[in-house]
């Protein structure tokens, strides 16, 4: 099994046993401030601190070209970081 095959499937065991949520709740959440056109998503294990938690980064183009990268709580859908790139 390959790693990208190894992180598919830690990210579905994850979401079946509801330590995430599911993307489309997410974006939703988030699309209300933060709107734009999905340009890419990851769902990564982040281990900060000794503490590993489930983030999405998520790439959104903006009208008008700016670019805005956010770190999304997996468990809870809020916005952990957000940057701007116009």
């Amino acid at each position: 099994m390959s790693r990208a095959e190894s992180d598919h499937d830690r990210a579905r065991q994850a979401l079946e046993a509801g330590e995430v949520l599911p993307l489309g709740t997410v974006l939703e959440r988030i699309g209300r401030d933060n709107p734009g056109q999905v340009l890419d998503v990851e769902l990564e294990l982040d281990k900060h601190g000794g503490v590993a938690r489930w983030v999405y980064e998520i790439k959104l183009l903006r009208t008008g070209g700016a670019l805005v990268k956010l770190e999304v709580d997996a468990r809870t859908g809020s916005v952990i970081s957000r940057k701007v790139k116009d």
